[in-house]
């Protein structure tokens, strides 16, 4: 089976290409590895990926839709899978423009792309984030989320509206996927957790946003992989499907650091201030659906899976 990954070089795409490769698929990885965050971080996970005789990279903007179609043509896949995005809730308040252009313009071009080309399924990233500010507890991909806080949040909830509507028209599959907070070795230096290491190692101060009364759905990243995995190997789904992608339970954020420090061995230094602009309090999976469906439910704790978070970060920074 021929598998065409977007966001190859990012974060949830390498350990995707990297599980696939193993598993046997030919992937073709595709990114256009901006300076969002380190380049460095992403060519030494492409440096991984080309180990693999069956992984081929090509570098290119999703906007670019001739480009696309081009690959499409030469790669011919059976399925796509939509790992790439341009992630930042802050971000995308202060970067509206490119937001736009690179989770819904991006979208688009792809899935123009997939109905020419026929492929079988579509599976898509979308995020925790389209629940917003919802007060109703885990979080079911059944609740309606029409009420995003964040332009983020409105373009993955675009994504899946433009998704359905392709389903509809030309009965393309798609699966949409809301991530609850992916943490890992290999991780996004913007996020959180990666963030808090940093600074902590650095002896900097971490900001603790709300005052620490937050909550997160943590998700170890192979979590991730193997549910991908696992859908994949529908291959006789013909319906529109969205899950949650979550641990089930939610960690909070004081707890989360003390968790952090314990395996750095080092405490942080701390300053706390308000809730941010498009932040929400708490993310909480329901993955009921998910399970049903794959009988899998996501099985790493927060201990475990910040152990080899930190193992891979002071390997990697070269920290004693």
């Amino acid at each position: 089976m021929k598998i065409l990954v977007t966001g190859a070089a990012g974060f949830i795409g390498f350990h995707t290409c990297k599980k696939l490769c193993e598993e046997g698929y030919e992937i073709t990885g595709i990114d256009n590895i901006n300076n969002y965050y380190d380049i460095g971080l992403k060519q030494s996970r492409l440096e991984l990926l080309k180990e693999f005789n069956n992984f081929k990279f090509i570098r290119t903007d999703l906007t670019d839709k001739i480009e696309l179609s081009t690959i499409f043509e030469k790669t011919n896949p059976d399925i796509v899978i939509n790992l790439a995005a341009q992630p930042g809730v802050r971000y995308s308040i202060t970067n509206p423009e490119v937001s736009i252009q690179s989770n819904i313009i991006s979208f688009f071009n792809l899935l123009e792309c997939s109905k020419v080309f026929k492929i079988k399924k579509l599976i898509y990233a979308s995020s925790s984030s389209v629940y917003g500010n919802s007060v109703k507890t885990p979080f079911s991909v059944k609740d309606i989320v029409d009420h995003p806080v964040s332009l983020y949040a409105a373009t993955k909830k675009s994504n899946e509206l433009m998704a359905y509507t392709y389903f509809h028209l030309y009965k393309i599959p798609m699966t949409g996927l809301r991530f609850f907070t992916v943490y890992g070795p290999w991780g996004r230096p913007d996020m959180a957790y990666f963030k808090f290491a940093d600074k902590i190692m650095k002896g900097e101060t971490i900001e603790i946003y709300n005052n620490g009364d937050m909550e997160r759905d943590f998700t170890y990243i192979d979590d991730v992989t193997e549910s991908i995995s696992r859908l994949l190997k529908k291959t006789d789904d013909t319906n529109y499907r969205l899950f949650n992608i979550g641990g089930e339970h939610p960690v909070n954020l004081l707890k989360f650091v003390e968790t952090l420090e314990k395996k750095l061995g080092k405490i942080a230094v701390k300053e706390f201030k308000g809730m941010q602009p498009g932040d929400v309090k708490i993310t909480s999976a329901d993955t009921t659906d998910l399970a049903e469906y794959i009988d899998y439910i996501p099985e790493v704790r927060i201990e475990d899976g910040l152990e080899k978070f930190v193992n891979w970060f002071k390997e990697y920074y070269n920290y004693k």
